[in-house]
């Protein structure tokens, strides 16, 4: 993880390296496959926990805003066309994911995970994405109006709040330790002097 002024561009500089396009994909394949498979932590009946969105902040915390938007474009796109349930494809869903990795990539990239960034990341995302943009897609998809959707929605939202936030500081925190590990455990790429031509 680098600190830079400007987040976007060093996110954007994070895909010279091979280590990031490769875990990038790698958490973008599994992320799609627990989906497809549908693994989820149930609450209660009525209340069930996704494990995407903790792959999905990891990707942004570790390789930017940047990053972290064009994995939630190819997590969304991917998993649609793996499981295309529901219908047609509709766009708004992909821009939810996007702004996931915005906002992720904005609170988590070159900071070490805590329980405030952690708690701020899941509250802008449960407010900006789940309810804000969400309902607004399921409203223009099912016909129904938004101040009908937005109560439920809310305080379903508030009730998992504290919940995903705990899954997301622990996750991030073991994904950093994880990443930390392996970069120091990796030994550097030798610098080659390029041989000058003899003249």
């Amino acid at each position: 993880m680098q600190k830079n002024r400007n987040p976007f561009v060093a996110s954007l500089h994070e895909l010279k390296s091979v280590r990031c396009i490769a875990l990038t994909a790698l958490l973008i394949a599994l992320n799609v496959a627990m989906d497809l498979l549908n693994i989820r932590i149930w609450l209660s009946p009525d209340l069930r926990v996704g494990i995407g969105f903790l792959l999905n902040a990891s990707i942004a915390m570790l390789f930017g805003p940047t990053v972290g938007m064009m994995a939630g474009f190819c997590t969304d796109v991917l998993g649609y066309l793996v499981n295309p349930v529901g219908g047609a494809y509709f766009p708004g869903y992909t821009i939810t994911a996007i702004m996931g990795g915005l906002i992720y990539g904005l609170w988590f990239y070159g900071r070490r995970p805590n329980r405030l960034r952690a708690f701020g990341a899941k509250a802008c995302i449960n407010l900006v994405c789940n309810v804000g943009l969400n309902t607004l897609w399921l409203s223009m998809t099912g016909g129904k109006a938004m101040a009908l959707l937005l109560p439920a929605r809310l305080a379903k939202n508030v009730l998992l709040l504290p919940f995903e936030a705990i899954l997301l500081y622990l996750a991030t925190n073991l994904i950093a330790d994880l990443y930390e590990r392996m970069r120091a455990s990796t030994p550097p790429v030798p610098v080659v002097n390029p041989v000058k031509p003899k003249v």
